[in-house]
């Protein structure tokens, strides 16, 4: 008799387990959408800090902190915004509350912008939301239509400028001196075309299926790769006349590292592959995401050992 009661429990326990698997699938889905841009986001603070550091200008806190904010809800509205490539370029955040998401990503950006608004910065924060909208989902009014993630090159241009042009601004804002600041989102602007271009390699299946064309997909491996090889040079020789004629800050190791790191991002990157391996996506997003991480903490060590 004891031991009928003990398998009924048992045979309980296993039925409400298995009954909100979903649950905890969906649960698990949300929160991986909820983290996936928070790196992007860390990372695209520090750009403006190393913005910051190329005008010769004092780093403030607030803004790099509010710039993360800003960068965290494009993002993650862009994840939340469901688009046929992503069923399939990111299986993990299918059935993900993206009603959370959305609510989430408000909230950072009305932060953001709060605290951007302080430093007369305001405008600068609906650029890329209101771009990063056009970018994800698209307006339609009667026959016209715009979106702009389709199109060859045309998303990676659109995340270029985007980005270059608000970190650039936020960094160089108070700046009376525009050509420094136009060599900054340069730069950058270029840096993010290339990193962009980098992670459409590893989406290919899903943008062929969705009909964009990305440049690997419309261009081919090998010509994509030259091109970026191209924009890299051009862009880290610009920047190293800039810092030599004194036009930007002298700050050799920003350059160095990430002329380094930009050249090994191409040459490992740029391969489609059929099954992404977890260490390989570990390694790229450690390379191309946390470039501005490493920079920032290799220039503080040097710092200190100098001092």
């Amino acid at each position: 008799m004891d031991s009928n009661i003990f398998l009924g429990s048992f045979e309980k326990v296993l039925r409400h387990r298995k009954s909100n698997v979903p649950e905890y699938r969906e649960q698990n889905a949300t929160l991986e959408l909820l983290k996936s841009s928070v790196l992007v986001a860390f990372s695209g603070a520090l750009r403006i800090h190393l913005a910051f550091l190329l005008l010769h200008i004092t780093s403030s806190l607030l803004t790099c902190f509010a710039g993360g904010l800003v960068i965290y809800t494009v993002y993650t509205l862009d994840r939340a915004l469901e688009s046929a490539e992503d069923s399939v370029n990111r299986k993990e955040l299918n059935g993900s509350k993206r009603e959370v998401a959305l609510a989430v990503s408000l909230l950072a950006f009305v932060i953001g912008v709060f605290i951007l608004a302080k430093e007369g910065l305001c405008a600068l924060a609906f650029l890329p939301f209101i771009t990063g909208y056009l970018y994800s989902k698209g307006i339609n009014i009667g026959k016209f239509s715009l979106k702009l993630k389709g199109g060859l090159g045309v998303k990676n241009l659109v995340v270029g400028a985007t980005w270059g042009i608000f970190i650039a601004g936020l960094a160089g804002g108070s700046s009376t001196h525009m050509l420094p600041v136009i060599l900054v989102f340069a730069f950058f602007g270029i840096k993010l075309f290339i990193n962009s271009a980098i992670y459409d390699f590893k989406d290919v299946k899903g943008d062929t299926l969705a009909g964009i064309r990305t440049l690997p997909v419309a261009l081919g491996e090998q010509n994509t790769r030259n091109l970026l090889i191209t924009l890299h040079l051009t862009s880290h020789m610009v920047l190293g006349v800039a810092l030599i004629q004194g036009l930007v800050a002298f700050e050799p190791l920003i350059l160095l590292y990430s002329f380094v790191c930009g050249l090994m991002c191409i040459e490992n990157y740029t391969r489609t592959e059929e099954e992404e391996l977890p260490f390989r996506k570990l390694e790229r997003t450690f390379m191309v995401d946390g470039e501005s991480t490493s920079i920032v903490g290799l220039r503080a060590v040097a710092g200190a050992f100098l001092a």
